[in-house]
């Protein structure tokens, strides 16, 4: 956190300043209110009280004003540095690989940097406004104590010891449930997420009472985690208030008798227990920063985490530039684990694709065609062999110049909250308008988009719900168009299309690609059918090559696809 807190150094400088001369001021009011007592009010003395309590409400407005600019800051310093730390989780977040973000899972990446960052931002404000007085406060209420009357000095030496063990012991037994509590956040984030995500799946499967009976048990879980902090909570304010009480009672108890033997004054006396609340206040607020301490500091490491966690997916050192003009994409003994798999999903793959020619990969379900798509632009990086773009291996090249020559429609197209334009200019933020039309007349999207209320400012809603299927399959083929980059990667983007659609956009797109280089991953035959090479995949292995009617000669695998998908369509009919 010390590295978030740099730039506010100056502030917090000036606002311990403050705090000092608060503090020093709040020090000297009961001071003041002896003498005005001792020396006024027993002498009858008015003058005396008149001018005491002119300083007195002289120090009280420094007082106020030293305490009020330093919250100010406090404030400050603690709302930017929550800023710079969201900002900082966010931009790590956003360096992560696809093997990063599967590590930590999203709900718990979401709720790091919003309940987390919350956690440590209200711990170092209330900091700030509280614990950098505190020690002022106690150490300085013991020396004005001890001025007032040396006598009843054992009284501090009982009472603040006393209070702080007692509150100790109870903050050591909520560190683990704080612990907990952050853990049953992030259950609680990742069963709703999943509920809001795939409710219409929930209600299609008549599965709500299922999913309430997982949602009660995590916030079961969450609540009696909760409950069992509140408890221990409840358990410090009665400590801290007998304490307190006891203390007062002592004090007036054994100070009259000092009084009546003429040892002390009424009101030394007065100030010496003005000082042990202060001393006593100072050790709670201590004790109430304590208790906010262990639950931050526990959020402080996962953030940490976080923000220690470097993708496996880095920048080179020296970078290559990708060669301009066509880029190939060629997989050298390509193999891929997941990590912790026992079996890699890709063993030896090795192929090339050229500009202007289209390669397919198709295969069973599970046979590694999506992973193989995901480790050419660097979604993860291979476990052996290599990826060369344009001749260049691309973990020699920088990130961006690779993502700048890839076109990529993913298996599962998302949509962002917004518009169709705004969509659609992901691809190319500069994009016109007659641009973007014909990026949607490529891509069979012209006339559903026309068909809306405001055409290309018609509202997309998170994810693209608000549109069908094949209508967001259609939009993020027309975001890579909108692009144009070197190379197309559509994974299994036809899926959601009919077959003339499917038809029609693959002859659309022939003259747009007919200098880049398009590898398709498809599950239907007849969307790859006219494709210049075609790749077989089994059990993440290549077991066929060449295009269709050579692999119905050469390649067992893809005469079953073939057969099995003609049968289907056979029973269909």
């Amino acid at each position: 956190m010390r590295d978030y807190l740099r730039p506010y150094r100056g502030a917090l400088l000036v606002l311990v300043l403050l705090q000092l001369v608060g503090t020093i001021a709040s020090l000297y009011l009961p001071s003041l209110n002896g003498r005005i007592i001792d020396q006024g009010v027993a002498k009858g003395d008015t003058g005396y009280i008149m001018t005491a309590g002119g300083w007195m409400l002289a120090v009280s407005l420094v007082q106020i004003a030293a305490s009020v600019a330093a919250t100010y800051l406090g404030a400050r310093a603690a709302a930017g540095m929550g800023r710079d730390l969201r900002a900082g989780v966010f931009a790590r977040v956003g360096d992560f690989s696809a093997q990063e973000v599967s590590r930590f899972g999203a709900p718990t990446l979401i709720s790091r940097n919003t309940n987390d960052v919350t956690q440590v931002q209200t711990v170092v404000f209330m900091g700030a406004a509280m614990m950098v007085s505190a020690p002022i406060m106690m150490v300085g209420g013991i020396i004005m104590a001890l001025r007032e009357d040396v006598g009843l000095s054992w009284l501090v030496a009982v009472a603040v010891p006393l209070l702080a063990l007692c509150v100790s012991l109870v903050i050591r037994r909520m560190i683990p449930n704080f612990r907990l509590m952050q853990e049953s956040v992030d259950w609680v984030n990742r069963v709703l997420r999943e509920q809001i995500t795939g409710i219409r799946v929930v209600r299609a499967f008549v599965r709500e009472d299922h999913e309430r009976a997982r949602f009660a048990d995590a916030n079961t879980q969450y609540t009696g985690t909760a409950l069992a902090v509140g408890r221990l909570m409840a358990m410090v304010f009665p400590i801290v208030m007998v304490i307190f009480n006891a203390s007062t009672v002592a004090v007036l108890w054994f100070g009259a008798q000092r009084v009546d033997n003429g040892q002390m004054q009424v009101g030394e006396l007065t100030a010496f227990m003005s000082y042990l609340m202060q001393i006593l206040m100072s050790v709670m607020m201590a004790t109430f920063m304590s208790m906010m301490i262990p639950r931050a500091t526990v959020s402080a490491g996962r953030i940490a985490e976080v923000l220690d966690t470097d993708s496996t997916v880095v920048q080179p050192v020296a970078p290559v530039p990708l060669p301009t003009g066509g880029t190939s994409v060629e997989l050298r003994g390509v193999e891929f684990a997941y990590p912790g798999a026992d079996v890699p999903v890709l063993q030896g793959v090795s192929l090339t694709a050229q500009p202007g020619q289209t390669t397919a990969i198709i295969g069973s379900t599970g046979s590694g065609k999506s992973t193989l798509l995901s480790v050419i632009p660097r979604l993860y990086d291979v476990t052996d062999g290599a990826v060369l773009l344009g001749g260049v291996d691309v973990r020699d090249a920088t990130l961006e110049d690779v993502w700048s020559r890839i076109g990529l429609v993913p298996q599962k197209p998302y949509l962002f909250t917004g518009t169709v334009a705004s969509n659609l200019r992901y691809g190319d933020s500069d994009a016109t308008d007659d641009e973007l039309w014909e990026a949607l007349r490529i891509a069979q999207a012209e006339d559903f988009v026309r068909s809306m209320p405001d055409g290309l400012d018609s509202a997309i809603a998170q994810g693209g719900t608000n549109v069908s299927g094949g209508q967001r399959q259609r939009l993020a083929i027309a975001r890579a168009l909108v692009a144009k980059p070197d190379v197309f990667l559509f994974d299994d983007s036809f899926s959601a299309l009919d077959l003339s659609t499917d038809a029609r956009l693959r002859a659309a797109l022939q003259p747009v690609t007919r200098h880049t280089t398009v590898i398709v991953v498809a599950q239907r035959v007849s969307t790859i059918i006219d494709a210049d090479h075609i790749v077989v995949l089994e059990d993440g292995a290549v077991v066929g090559t060449g295009t269709h009617d050579e692999l119905l000669e050469t390649c067992p695998t893809y005469v079953e696809i073939v057969e099995s998908q003609r049968s289907a369509e056979e029973a269909a009919a």
